[in-house]
């Protein structure tokens, strides 16, 4: 029932965009810095097109992360080491840290890589993003074990999830919606005591990351740390 309740409003989402897709330049320019994005769980870099095409039209160089779907460690590896390649061939070609942008589940995963290699990473912004919860906060965990072959009492995953949970080492937003209807937003931020960036905004989770708000408070993000630490 939740998925199908989500629907409707990824449609009015999507016919939002098309209406204001030429309306989103007024933020601020890009500066050739690397982005790699992460897709949400089961989707693959085409999820990711219309951001990836946007940002790049402001002037970043915004990549998919190449790895296909995402279908958990079985996408990226046990220990996640085909994502810290990606990272780290972007960083070598670049001479530049990453940004990282993660949609659900790629957002959990973005926040693993930061911990790991946070020399490796500028920032992290995540989308709808559940980190700071368990798995049973959301209402997709059952098809989460079907889709990665993974259980949510496995010791691994469970290890990764607290890893990703951790305050980063890298400057940090989570875009979250509180009426999300497949996952529970509050588990989507860090505390609020935490002193973490957080934006939230009013969406379903199909295709959020396709929504003007969102497309707009990314680039924004972006333009707030310009002047952050980039090698």
């Amino acid at each position: 029932m939740a998925l199908l309740s989500e629907w409707p409003r990824a449609a009015w989402g999507l016919g939002r965009l098309i209406r204001e897709w030429k309306t989103l330049d007024d933020v601020p320019r890009g500066d050739g810095r690397p982005v790699l994005l992460l897709p949400g769980l089961v989707n693959s870099d085409r999820s990711n097109f219309v951001m990836r095409r946007y940002l790049a039209r402001l002037g970043y160089r915004a990549e998919g992360w190449a790895l296909g779907r995402n279908l958990g460690a079985r996408a990226i590896g046990p220990e996640g080491e085909r994502l810290m390649e990606r990272i780290a061939t972007l960083h070598a070609e670049t001479g530049e840290k990453v940004t990282l942008i993660g949609v659900s589940l790629g957002g959990i995963m973005a926040r693993v890589a930061a911990h790991r290699h946070p020399e490796l990473v500028r920032e992290v912004i995540t989308i709808s993003a559940p980190f700071a919860g368990p798995p049973t906060c959301t209402n997709v965990w059952r098809q989460f074990e079907w889709l990665t072959g993974e259980k949510i009492d496995d010791p691994a995953l469970n290890a990764r999830l607290k890893e990703a949970a951790r305050p980063l080492p890298v400057p940090a937003t989570a875009i979250w919606s509180r009426n999300d209807g497949l996952v529970n937003g509050l588990i989507c931020r860090e505390p609020e005591d935490s002193g973490a960036r957080a934006i939230e905004i009013s969406s379903s989770h199909l295709w959020v990351q396709m929504k003007p708000e969102v497309l707009r408070a990314v680039a924004q993000i972006l333009g707030d740390h310009s002047g952050s630490e980039a090698r």
